[in-house]
């Protein structure tokens, strides 16, 4: 699989199952172990459902990003047009082509799409605090850690069961201009 040359899609109402399975095969359970961005020590139960999905695609100002490789659905994430900066989340890549570089060429065009097309001076996301190794990814990205945090919502388990009780999340920053 070629992943240096992945194609770009706004995802579609018939891909919401496919994606589901795509970003709880990243983030839980043991499947997930697979890849470096597995929540499966902090979180469990699901990452997202269906109607999240769904949200997702139906915001005004939003839109969910289907990457394919060889017309095969290998990663996904959200943007969303938030006026002078855009939101960077939903971010999920198989768990065996995590580690590859396919992350860092999709949250280049995602930078690249939030710049060129919708004029945003700076992206902005939401990670869960506790997750240094991600935090370290995104900083070799040139992402900020800002120190503001806002709560994880602990009880909705649409989000997950969390196993420790200091989860939050911090947003982290980077200019694009």
């Amino acid at each position: 699989m070629d992943i240096a040359t992945p194609t770009f899609r706004p995802a579609a109402v018939d891909d919401v199952p496919a994606l589901v399975r795509l970003i709880e095969s990243a983030y839980r359970g043991d499947a997930s172990r697979a890849g470096w961005t597995t929540e499966a020590d902090i979180l469990e139960g699901q990452r997202t459902d269906s109607e999240g999905v769904l949200e997702v695609m139906s915001k005004p100002g939003s839109r969910l990003v289907a990457v394919e490789v060889g017309g095969e659905l290998v990663a996904c994430c959200q943007l969303e047009h938030r006026g002078e900066h855009a939101y960077f989340g939903m971010f999920a890549v198989r768990p065996e082509l995590q580690g590859a570089g396919l992350g860092k060429i999709i949250i280049a065009e995602a930078e690249r799409f939030a710049r060129d097309e919708w004029g945003v001076v700076e992206m902005h996301m939401t990670v869960i605090s506790v997750r240094e190794d991600l935090m370290a990814w995104y900083a070799r990205r040139g992402y900020t850690r800002t120190g503001r945090m806002s709560p994880f919502p602990y009880g909705d388990e649409r989000f997950g069961i969390p196993t420790r009780d200091d989860l939050q999340f911090e947003l982290l920053t980077k200019k694009l201009a």
